[in-house]
């Protein structure tokens, strides 16, 4: 009887140990995972502006924009400040416009970078009027608690640029679209979910849903995928983030109709090209027809500086019929 008792003590204690050591390695995965340096984390990109930016892949000197303004405004809903360039489009391409879009850039980088700065310079060179964005946590916009929350808390922030846009700028909806690249791709297609009355959005080698990109970063890194419910878990009762309670697929889902183009490069190793695959097949089991641009040979976000004309042509024709009223 004492042998047993001592048994079903040893037992316990080993579970106990097990639960301690899952809750504190999953612990460590959510801090590595969702942790965010302030700032750009680029040096090269942290002296870039809209009128003098370089990138070794293109001349970037056609898509300079001499005339910016630095501009803040509160995040919606939340309050948190956003830090933003506003770019308005050139007054001698000859073009009645108005036409907008928002710019969102990926994980750890910021409105500094080529992979923001280019596309920017693209749509300016057609007439439109942009605003590059830094999400909270990121570049000059307030740090919140320095982790990312997988598009599930930045998707405000999107919006608060949005109606400043409409609020401040007098833009109307139908003229404001959105881009965005990586995380920004998956934030901007939460916040086109979320908001109807958004025209329409450019996404660049997005995720679908939170939880396979988890599995994805943790395989990435050479982790076991056993760790993610717990990461996840941690990182509600930690930072109260339920990073799982959007997704990019969820807002394809809503598009109702307005335009949708996404575009990833088929040997992305940090986020599969079988993403866009589910994010299309989505959007037509809900009635629509995306555009789908599938490149060839790209690595992840390498199809604008890989294919610049060709991504240059595509984005201001999508926009072109997508905010033309």
């Amino acid at each position: 009887m004492r042998l047993r008792r001592w048994m079903i003590a040893l037992a316990i204690l080993i579970v106990l140990l097990l639960i301690v050591g899952y809750a504190g390695a999953s612990y460590v995965i959510y801090n590595r995972l969702t942790a965010v340096t302030a700032g750009c984390s680029a040096a090269e990109d942290r002296d870039n502006t809209p009128a003098a930016f370089d990138t070794p892949d293109v001349d970037t000197a056609p898509y300079l924009m001499p005339d910016y303004e630095e501009v803040r405004f509160p995040s919606r809903d939340d309050g948190l400040t956003i830090d933003g360039w506003y770019v308005p489009g050139p007054s001698d391409t000859g073009r009645l416009s108005g036409n907008t879009v928002i710019l969102v850039h990926g994980l750890g980088r910021c409105k500094r970078s080529p992979s923001i700065l280019l596309p920017a310079g693209m749509l300016y060179r057609a007439g439109y009027n942009t605003l590059l964005i830094d999400l909270r946590d990121h570049g000059d916009s307030q740090v919140e608690d320095g982790r990312y929350a997988g598009g599930t808390e930045e998707y405000r922030d999107v919006l608060g640029a949005w109606d400043w846009l409409v609020n401040e700028r007098s833009i109307p909806p139908e003229r404001i679209g959105l881009f965005g690249t990586s995380l920004g791709a998956a934030t901007v297609l939460i916040a086109f979910g979320e908001e109807p009355r958004v025209a329409a959005v450019w996404e660049d080698s997005s995720f679908a849903d939170i939880q396979s990109a988890v599995d994805a970063e943790l395989t990435r890194f050479g982790l076991p995928t056993v760790l993610a419910p717990g990461g996840l878990l941690i990182g509600k009762l930690v930072a109260g983030d339920d990073i799982t309670a959007y997704s990019p697929q969820a807002g394809v889902a809503k598009a109702n109709g307005r335009p949708i183009f996404i575009t990833h490069g088929t040997d992305d190793t940090r986020l599969s090209v079988a993403y866009a695959d589910v994010l299309a097949e989505t959007a037509r089991a809900h009635g629509d027809e995306p555009e789908v641009w599938i490149i060839d040979g790209s690595e992840h976000v390498r199809g604008m500086f890989e294919h610049t004309d060709e991504y240059e042509s595509k984005l201001t024709a999508f926009f072109d019929a997508a905010l033309s009223g």
